[in-house]
């Protein structure tokens, strides 16, 4: 079984934007449910720690950080954008979610662990260098792949995003590098609006695979296995992350897709056996989006058991 780290961190549960927001603490709850089976006794948990100040400025500028921190309210909500909110305690959290990233580069990295899964809350992949928007504060993989060049000489990361809703803000902080791979599939048109196959980037390092609303896990599997997995292949990263959204669940309030818990497990299959070639099979993975609490602890527990090797 393949040694995998699942990173979380208690201040994740204290972020809230308000009674009725889909992105809520007990999304964190539902999927630690589905881990309480023995199937998951070999999981390693390990506590997300706070993000370096230095991993956050290669994404976002000094400015916006500490913006970010002058706006965060001791009391009540403030509003980064009408969808997303802060409390006291969300800031934290940002932090936490961050580092939870930074450190399982880190040790999937160094060797320690060959996968793991990232669990935190605020999700990132909305959030551009200077943009907070949909649920995200911080872009957590953006963060983890530049810290991945920055701390491990890794020479190429490839980020796949299989969220509803296609990671706008990965794109746009990706958009000019060469040393990233950045592979979307997601429901269109849709929120944010982005993600359509002519955005590609100007190294053609970005790889975009929209789905219609009602597309079911064929729809998926195949999109990934025709049109992401040969560029993943093709561009021979060192690490593969994964925006792991689980809102195109059949069952998920915010999305049209089609999905269940067997798609993620199949799709996490073969993005590591992607992997494998170039990455030894060194994948990282971060929750993202998932709003129907039964169906996000079930599909995340099908990705990790497939990042498990089960």
């Amino acid at each position: 079984m393949t040694r995998t780290l699942f990173f979380t961190h208690e201040s994740g549960l204290a972020h809230n934007m308000g009674a009725g927001h889909p992105e809520q603490p007990e999304r964190l709850r539902a999927i630690e449910r589905e881990l309480e089976a023995e199937r998951f006794q070999h999981l390693i948990r390990v506590s997300a720690p706070a993000a370096a100040r230095e991993a956050l400025l290669r994404v976002h500028p000094e400015n916006h950080l500490r913006a970010i921190e002058k706006t965060a309210p001791r009391e009540g909500f403030v509003a980064l954008d009408p969808d997303t909110l802060m409390c006291p305690e969300s800031l934290e959290a940002a932090f936490h979610a961050a580092g939870g990233a930074t450190a399982a580069v880190d040790e999937v990295m160094k060797g320690a662990a060959e996968t793991a899964f990232v669990c935190v809350r605020p999700p990132g992949h909305h959030a551009g260098p200077t943009t907070p928007m949909g649920f995200c504060i911080f872009n957590n993989v953006a963060i983890a792949a530049r810290h991945a060049i920055a701390a491990h000489a890794a020479e190429r990361v490839a980020i796949v995003d299989f969220d509803v809703h296609h990671g706008n803000g990965t794109q746009e902080v990706f958009w000019a590098d060469r040393q990233v791979l950045f592979c979307s599939t997601h429901q269109a048109p849709y929120y944010p609006g982005t993600g359509a196959t002519s955005e590609t980037g100007e190294f053609d390092q970005i790889v975009n695979a929209p789905l219609f609303a009602g597309a079911t896990g064929d729809d998926f599997v195949e999109a990934l296995t025709t049109r992401i997995l040969p560029r993943l292949k093709n561009f021979a990263p060192d690490l593969v992350l994964i925006s792991a959204g689980f809102d195109g669940h059949r069952d998920d309030p915010l999305g049209g897709l089609r999905f269940t818990e067997r798609d993620y497990s199949e799709a996490t299959k073969r993005i590591i056996d992607a992997s494998l070639r170039s990455a030894d099979g060194r994948v990282v993975s971060l929750l993202e989006g998932g709003y129907d609490l039964t169906a996000l602890g079930r599909s995340a527990a099908a990705h990790i058991l497939a990042l498990m090797g089960a």
